[in-house]
């Protein structure tokens, strides 16, 4: 039987094989979880300070900023909502953390009156739902300010000073002169 034409922009299947659990562009995408088992397997403070910032993204600071930041409050009922774990195999049929992170915005306190809290709560649950089961976690860790004690080390110090920021969570702006 002979082989079918392929359309000259389709991958074979050979390469789709291949590029699973990239980002298209040829890297494999590392998820939120995974980057903070490696701080968490680091063996000391340095370690771990480097760890994030050898994967410093706005996103990984937003979730870390929303889990150590005493001045943002999530405004979404206390503890963990029912949700059903999606666990597909990483790389496969699930959505990220790191693109799923512009949306928290929502559920910081006083930062989106439009939304109803049942809205709010409803949209938790369904990026819930949608991400790998480990990111879930993360951002459920996030949400509950519970993330150092999923990952040993990852302090609100190791988070500060791995991105020079302050005891309000930003960095400083250089004096004027």
């Amino acid at each position: 039987m002979a082989e079918q034409a392929r359309h000259p922009h389709l991958m074979n299947p050979a390469s789709m094989k291949t590029n699973q659990g990239t980002s298209g562009m040829g890297q494999t995408v590392e998820l939120m979880s995974e980057i903070l088992k490696k701080v968490n397997n680091a063996k000391d403070k340095p370690k771990k300070i480097q760890v994030l910032r050898e994967h410093a993204t706005a996103p990984l600071k937003q979730v870390l900023k929303g889990a150590f930041d005493p001045n943002i409050a999530w405004d979404l009922p206390e503890g963990n909502p029912p949700y059903i774990a999606n666990e597909a195999p990483i790389g496969t049929e699930h959505g990220l953390l790191r693109n799923e992170a512009k949306r928290l915005w929502h559920f910081v306190t006083g930062a989106d009156a439009e939304t109803t809290k049942t809205q709010k709560e409803t949209m938790f649950i369904q990026i819930l739902e949608g991400l790998h089961a480990d990111e879930a976690k993360v951002l459920l860790g996030m949400k509950n300010k519970s993330l150092n004690k999923m990952y040993k080390g990852l302090t609100e110090s190791v988070v500060r000073e791995a991105f020079g920021w302050n005891d309000k969570f930003v960095r400083p702006e250089p004096e004027q002169k």
